[in-house]
């Protein structure tokens, strides 16, 4: 965060910080105090509104996001630009800002405008990097309850949160019981799997062993890109289906000149991107490395291994019954490889036994993991009609 935007964090402007930036700031308690013991002081939230409280100031929905989006979910006149769930939050959408106040926060940890590894120390003027406190999952959930203080409202009618914020909206109803009526998880989970922690594992390692990480003191314009780039592709394999991989891409090889795709053309590198789907996940990774920190990568990613809601079953529907949630919407991918459909389906069991109207919607896409951000057709109906009963 630069010192200009720091500025205008700690004065708790409402206002937007330039034109074609509708991020605001909500400033943390001195000191933030995080779930592994840490402090974080001049802390910030970033978050973006869409719509307008009504008169009982009941219509706010929250919205988390997965790891690497903005708190940009849609546009707006401050900030035209698509947002990453575009078909979904708007004006007669599933997510209908002509009836919610919505709002989304960035996640604490992330790179763009809430507190993280990239932002500024305004104890030192430099990057925090490294010497960031370790955050949780309770923390990122925490922030989003701040930018609630900071906005005045005490009751939220649902609380929203796809992939990581799957993880999240969970914590933030354990953690602050009461201020949501409803629950909507996407693609989410109680508890990392073994699997996503393994998976995990690698992409972190990618990056620790880059020799540009320098121990997290590379300089912005020189990250690790290798292990980024690696990391990144892992990740993209996983949220997509194989039967989508296929599809979409088959063994049709890359065109270069006069190929039509038919053959392989000779490389100087006989081991250079030579089927369609190496280039897809080659511009995946370039453009994850331009957007995204290094540090922050590391911090959001463990926080995610270590996140469990209550170490068994009993633990977890206590945890729920104590939320004080009046109903819930979970919705798992069967191909969904990351976080698996019996994930879903064992939290909505958790909710139902929690004394939680609870609906449980099983979606037969091939986009994987992904698919909340690309089947708007599956995804839309199950939205829309829970929002709508509320």
């Amino acid at each position: 965060m630069s010192a200009e935007r720091w500025d205008s964090a700690v004065s708790r402007s409402d206002a937007p910080t330039a034109a074609g930036d509708a991020r605001r700031y909500a400033p943390l308690p001195e000191p933030f105090v995080l779930e592994r013991g840490g402090e974080l002081r001049g802390g910030v939230v970033a978050y973006e509104t869409w719509g307008r409280l009504n008169a009982r100031r009941d219509n706010a929905v929250l919205l988390f996001t997965g790891l690497s989006p903005s708190a940009h979910a849609a546009a707006s006149p401050e900030d035209p630009s698509e947002g990453w769930w575009e078909r979904m939050v708007g004006p007669g959408k599933a997510i209908d800002t002509d009836r919610w106040f919505v709002v989304c926060v960035n996640s604490l940890g992330s790179p763009f405008g809430s507190s993280s590894p990239a932002s500024i120390d305004p104890a030192t003027g430099e990057r925090w990097r490294l010497r960031f406190p370790e955050i949780s999952i309770g923390d990122i959930a925490t922030g989003g309850w701040w930018v609630l203080r900071h906005l005045g409202l005490a009751r939220l009618a649902a609380v929203i949160g796809p992939s990581l914020g799957g993880m999240v909206v969970l914590a933030f109803v354990a953690k602050h019981p009461g201020v949501a009526r409803s629950l909507v998880s996407i693609s989410g989970s109680p508890g990392a799997s073994p699997v996503a922690i393994a998976l995990r594992s690698v992409q972190r390692e990618a990056i620790l062993r880059d020799p540009d990480w320098h121990g997290g003191q590379y300089a912005p314009d020189a990250p690790p890109r290798t292990g980024m780039r690696l990391a990144r592709k892992l990740g993209t394999i996983t949220y997509r289906s194989a039967a989508e991989w296929k599809d979409r891409f088959g063994r049709q090889r890359i065109a270069r000149g006069g190929d039509q795709g038919i053959a392989p053309v000779r490389e100087a590198n006989a081991f250079a991107p030579e089927f369609q789907i190496e280039g897809y996940l080659e511009a995946q990774a370039e453009k994850f490395v331009r957007s995204f920190d290094a540090n922050c990568y590391l911090y959001l990613s463990r926080a995610m291994d270590r996140f469990d809601l209550a170490p068994d079953e009993g633990e977890r529907v206590r945890v729920l019954a104590h939320a004080g949630l009046e109903s819930a919407l979970v919705i798992g991918v069967e191909s969904d490889f990351l976080f698996a459909i019996d994930e879903q389906e064992a939290l909505a069991a958790a909710l139902q036994a929690a004394g939680v109207a609870t609906r449980f919607a099983r979606l037969d896409s091939r986009e994987g993991h992904d698919a909340f951000l690309v089947d708007i057709e599956g995804f839309d109906p199950p939205i829309r009609q829970f929002l709508a009963a509320l």
